[in-house]
């Protein structure tokens, strides 16, 4: 079954945490990522409300830490976050851990 990561960036900090951990497990140069965290904001919607968060997005160098998962290891990310935020299995899995229909959740195949 296809792994998929999800993330649900309504608890994102921004810690940076998920680069870190997968720079350091693949040996990627600081400039390089498998996994990029992306800022939404600060942008004022109305007089009271504002939106700034932060989305933790996969490149198209992250294998879901195939090696990790092939030894029964969740992907480097996964495991480092500090939020808990983010989240890695098939569809169905997901489904079983995470509510989908959540307003601030993305995910990735």
């Amino acid at each position: 079954m296809r792994q998929m990561l999800a993330v649900d960036y309504e608890f994102c900090t921004g810690c940076h945490t998920c680069e870190i951990a997968c720079q350091q497990e693949h040996g990627l140069a600081p400039s390089r990522f498998g996994i990029k965290l992306t800022q939404i904001g600060p942008d004022q919607i109305t007089e009271r409300k504002w939106q700034y968060e932060f989305v933790p997005v996969p490149t198209d160098r992250c294998d879901r830490c195939a090696r990790r998962q092939a030894a029964g290891k969740p992907p480097t990310c996964v495991q480092h976050c500090q939020a808990g935020c983010l989240y890695c299995g098939t569809l169905e899995e997901l489904a079983e851990k995470i509510d989908l229909g959540k307003k601030k959740l993305a995910l990735f195949s």
